[in-house]
């Protein structure tokens, strides 16, 4: 299965977070397929951003809405006449969501609520996938895969939020949403990389920085091990669970979107990786972390998405890495359009 470009040409999508990174690719593909997008954000949080490079702003009908806010969410909704919902707005960072745990919570949790009410009040709406995180799981240190029958759980207030979200939509689901009609999944993807994320507090995007200034990246945990993707894996994943939600809305359950088993690796392996693709680079991989607590195995079956999807991850972790850097330092000399528009074109081309 992949994203069928006869399925999206003319569909009203609504894409919330669309002015992130990952919100921002997924709009951009939309779009060369020929969906009529509308966005709901809030300002892109960094400076550059691919939000603003691909011109999005005039390829979508781009709404600054806060997602905290349910009444001016609820209008943009209806007022968009949406078909096919995609949920990425959220407080993404485990790191900040220490800083400010009650925000994280009112974002990713009361955001969802909100959300949903408005996909209670939006009759048009066929489908939604709600993309939450790979950290929703209890993590016992276990290093085994996660199965979406696992439970759920959360240390840090991010991951606690995200599982909290989880639990929310399955409730709507089972008390409002199959009797109305409105197929809507989850879906839990792993670290995602890939070219155009200036977010801080991210892996490559500090290597990038850190790099491109001639200076040495400070790893903190370099033997924690994480379920690498490029981007367009998982967004893929997104598209064709949305497909099948379509014509099968009993399908609507959660799914895991990652890499195959060696796609797990610790982080000191995905920066060396992409050390060797950048050239002239140095690290510093810290002994010890003085960090608040973040889970140092976690890993992804894919079996589920496999299965009942027929999604399959593209790029190992090598291709991945290498096109995520190497889009990074062609960016001096090519439009950040050019270069998504590339990395599409040879994601497409590896599934046919």
């Amino acid at each position: 299965m992949k994203p069928e470009k006869n399925f999206w040409s003319g569909k009203k999508v609504l894409v919330t977070g669309h002015t992130g990174f990952k919100g921002a690719w997924l709009s951009f593909w939309l779009r060369t397929m020929g969906a009529k997008v509308t966005g709901l954000s809030l300002p892109p949080i960094s400076n550059p951003n691919l939000f603003s490079l691909l011109a999005l702003e005039k390829e979508t009908d781009s709404h600054i809405v806060d997602i905290r806010d349910r009444s001016q969410l609820i209008v943009a909704m209806q007022a968009s006449g949406v078909e096919i919902v995609f949920h990425l707005a959220a407080q993404a960072l485990v790191r900040e969501s220490y800083k400010n745990a009650a925000e994280t919570f009112e974002t990713n949790f009361g955001g969802t609520c909100n959300l949903l009410e408005g996909l209670r009040q939006c009759p048009s709406v066929k489908a939604a996938v709600i993309v939450t995180t790979d950290k929703v799981y209890r993590n016992a240190e276990l290093a085994q895969p996660f199965v979406e029958t696992d439970a759920l759980g959360g240390h840090d207030p991010y991951s606690a939020s995200k599982a909290a979200a989880e639990i929310l939509v399955e409730s709507y689901r089972e008390s409002f949403f199959r009797n109305q009609g409105v197929a809507v999944a989850t879906a839990r993807a792993g670290n995602v990389i890939g070219g155009g994320d200036w977010s801080p507090e991210r892996l490559l995007p500090d290597c990038m920085k850190a790099w491109a200034a001639g200076q040495v990246v400070e790893i903190r945990m370099p033997d924690a091990v994480r379920p690498w993707q490029h981007v367009l894996d998982p967004l893929a994943g997104y598209m064709v669970l949305a497909q099948k939600l379509w014509n099968q809305p009993a399908l609507a359950s959660s799914y895991n979107f990652g890499p195959d088993a060696e796609g797990a690796a610790t982080v000191r392996e995905a920066v060396s990786l992409a050390r060797d693709n950048w050239g002239q680079a140095e690290v510093n991989f810290w002994e010890t972390n003085s960090g608040p607590k973040e889970a140092k195995f976690l890993r992804l079956s894919n079996a589920k998405a496999r299965s009942v999807l027929g999604v399959n991850p593209v790029w190992p972790l090598d291709a991945a890495v290498g096109r995520s850097v190497r889009w990074y330092k062609d960016l001096a000399n090519t439009s950040a359009r050019e270069l998504c528009a590339r990395d599409i074109k040879a994601f497409e081309q590896e599934l046919q």
